[in-house]
């Protein structure tokens, strides 16, 4: 039995969205009004009941839609349903799959495992993940150290980490609707999208690596945005070439990426240019690292290096990314949902020969 979609799920969709989007701004706004008023109790209190308020505004649109249905529903007990012929199934016919691992399939079709780790297009997705997600979390897992080092304050800090959540938010609902516009409006390939967030992310970079006064806060919102915007692109491309059958093992696999790419970028680059420049700031102030104590940089130089070369390696990702879309703008100049809509010549086909085996019964019946 097919589930029978309402005819107002997209307006309760968008309403959940605006209430959100409503309560990530004023969040927003209340965090910087905070930072620059110093908010007393009665202040913080207004402000506790204008978020509640928000956060429980999804509960109303709920009741109501609960109470359309129940009414749709009574009225719907009385039409007779109509039983639809249903279609003969063919088993698929077996292949080895060892025989089949480099065969791959038409994009958009139902990759094995295996077909889609050995493709060309997965080795790029994986590599384009390590080196834009592996910068973002880089910055997001340094992100204390980096404010300490430039002598902000722990309000600050929770300034960052607060403005970095909120558009972290909002960079998810951006690339969601914004890559899905260009693609069904203009066939633009969801890829050019990963690649334009990857360069901005190298904007943020280059803001952190230089510290230009207050660029922080504008490099914490561009790192956050750009976090939140690429995992939905992930998320749909993987889906889109690959196919639905194994999705979620081999978003999984290309999920591994992002660790690596951390420890790469921040274990083994960040970390190591940042003891570098401790050790050396010691040296200069004569003072002796005592048995397990911790090395502290301070200044712009403990990370200046460190995020120029997570800005090089990011722009290196994004034009991996540019080579996928060259790969796949044919695909995507495509109808690449038409698989999902229901096949309206089969259907007609179907109910012609439903209704050429009743004339054809009822003559053998009549003769």
């Amino acid at each position: 039995m097919k589930p029978v979609r309402q005819m107002n799920e997209l307006h309760v969709f968008y309403k959940f969205l605006y209430i959100s989007l409503v309560l990530a701004g004023a969040l927003m706004i209340l965090i910087i009004l905070d930072k620059q008023l110093h908010f007393n109790q009665m202040e913080f209190g207004f402000s506790a009941s204008l978020v509640f308020s928000l956060l429980f505004l999804p509960v109303v649109v709920v009741i109501k839609e609960e109470l359309n249905l129940r009414t749709i529903k009574k009225q719907a007990v009385n039409e007779p349903s109509q039983q639809q012929p249903s279609a003969l199934r063919m088993e698929p016919k077996r292949v080895s799959w060892l025989s089949d691992v480099f065969r791959s399939p038409e994009r958009g079709e139902d990759y094995t495992i295996l077909q889609a780790l050995f493709s060309i297009d997965m080795c790029l997705i994986f590599l384009t993940t390590i080196c834009g997600l592996g910068g973002t979390l880089t910055a997001v897992d340094n992100l204390g150290q980096i404010g300490t080092s430039l002598g902000y304050s722990t309000r600050s800090l929770s300034t960052f980490i607060s403005l970095m959540s909120i558009w972290n938010y909002l960079g998810r609902v951006f690339s969601g609707f914004v890559s899905e516009i260009i693609l069904t409006k203009y066939k633009v390939p969801r890829p050019v999208l990963l690649s334009l967030i990857q360069l901005l992310s190298c904007v943020g970079y280059l803001l952190m690596a230089f510290n230009l006064k207050n660029s922080i806060y504008i490099a914490w919102i561009i790192v956050g945005f750009c976090l939140g915007a690429q995992w939905p692109l992930l998320f749909a491309i993987i889906s889109e070439i690959f196919g639905l059958k194994y999705y979620s093992t081999l978003f999984n696999f290309s999920s591994v990426a992002s660790p690596i790419g951390s420890y790469l970028l921040n274990v083994r680059v960040t970390g190591h240019l940042y003891d570098q420049e401790a050790r050396r700031q010691m040296a200069v102030l004569g003072i002796q690292r005592k048995p397990g104590e911790d090395l502290n940089c301070s200044g712009v130089e403990c990370f200046k290096l460190a995020f120029i070369i997570i800005t090089a390696v990011t722009f290196f990702g994004s034009l991996v990314s540019f080579v996928l879309v060259l790969r796949t703008r044919e695909f995507y100049k495509s109808d690449i949902y038409n698989k999902f809509r229901p096949d309206e010549a089969e259907a007609v086909e179907m109910e012609m020969a439903v209704a050429g085996n009743v004339v054809s019964g009822s003559s053998a019946v009549k003769g």
